[in-house]
């Protein structure tokens, strides 16, 4: 059905006076008469009669109006959508692990809005592990993504963006807690919590300990670093994990890594087999061109003796 002739039709029926109705339109009588031919013969019913010197809608056409009005407006609304995306508009869909949601994220799109006034900029922002983030970029779920560096045969780009420390953590009364640093190799004769091979630091803590020449004896695995400060907490051995907050509320000692050298990079992350709109595409670029001086997560306070 040809979108030109529903949109003569609507307006005749607003009208109700062909002449008028062409004059408004920029047609020709004869061009608009003969849409509304085409139109009636597509359908199988009239749509018009006639009233004196004007026109007046059937009952079909009456019934008709409506759906073409709906039709319309919801086609405009996809139209003045799409435009507005095609000019820096729209919804940006974010993914991004936990830690980066106290701070950095909110801080960053709250930047790039002011940066870009009198745009339509939405956010939707989600939490997960880098596993379920990673998953959800393959699935076009989300735009952006911030986690731990993806595996090269994902096919995804990554860039860094932020840091963050990592701290020992142990009981209080552990042998270790007297101390403000350690040397990861102190560590290895004592069990210890740790990160799960579905977790996106897993690579990076078992690498810490081979850069020491050990093997670490693991007593309990899980993903989540909370639920491992917990249990550290409650004694079940000692833990190498990121820095967060919930480490100053919870009943056990921080030392700093003085070795081996380390550094925990977040990124950016991308499916460049994938359109990224505009909106999101600009903040890609936002994001990359604040990260040059973006500060690491550390704890807010020195832990040298």
């Amino acid at each position: 059905m040809n979108l030109d002739y529903l949109r003569y039709f609507v307006r005749l029926a607003e009208v109700g006076h062909y002449t008028k109705a062409a004059e408004q339109l920029c047609v020709t009588q004869p061009s608009l008469s003969h849409a509304i031919r085409q139109l009636e013969a597509e359908l199988g019913v009239p749509l018009f009669e006639r009233a004196g010197r004007n026109t007046t809608l059937t009952r079909f056409g009456a019934e008709f109006l409506d759906c073409a009005r709906q039709t319309l407006s919801t086609l405009d609304q996809g139209v003045s959508s799409l435009q507005r995306s095609a000019q820096g508009e729209g919804l940006i869909r974010l993914g991004f692990l936990r830690p980066l949601g106290i701070e950095y994220i909110p801080r960053l799109a709250a930047r790039f809005l002011e940066a870009n006034p009198g745009k339509r900029l939405r956010f939707d922002f989600h939490t997960d592990r880098t596993r379920g983030l990673l998953e959800g970029l393959l699935a076009r779920n989300f735009d952006l993504v911030f986690s731990s560096r993806p595996a090269p045969d994902l096919g995804l780009t990554a860039l860094p963006v932020t840091q963050q420390d990592l701290v020992l953590i142990a009981p209080k009364d552990h042998p270790l807690a007297g101390r403000h640093s350690v040397d990861l190799s102190e560590a290895l004769p004592y069990p210890q919590v740790y990160f799960s091979r579905s977790s996106g630091l897993r690579d990076l803590v078992d690498s810490l300990f081979t850069a020491v020449g050990g093997t670490p004896i693991i007593a309990y695995e899980t993903e989540e670093d909370q639920v491992i400060a917990g249990l550290v907490a409650q004694g079940f051995g000692i833990a190498v994990v990121p820095y967060m907050d919930l480490l100053l509320k919870l009943d056990l000692a921080i030392l700093q890594i003085s070795a081996p050298p380390y550094r925990r990079d977040f990124f950016l992350v991308t499916n460049d087999a994938v359109f990224l709109s505009p909106a999101a595409q600009a903040f890609r670029t936002f994001v990359l061109h604040c990260s040059s001086g973006a500060a690491s997560i550390s704890p807010p306070f020195s832990m040298e003796p």
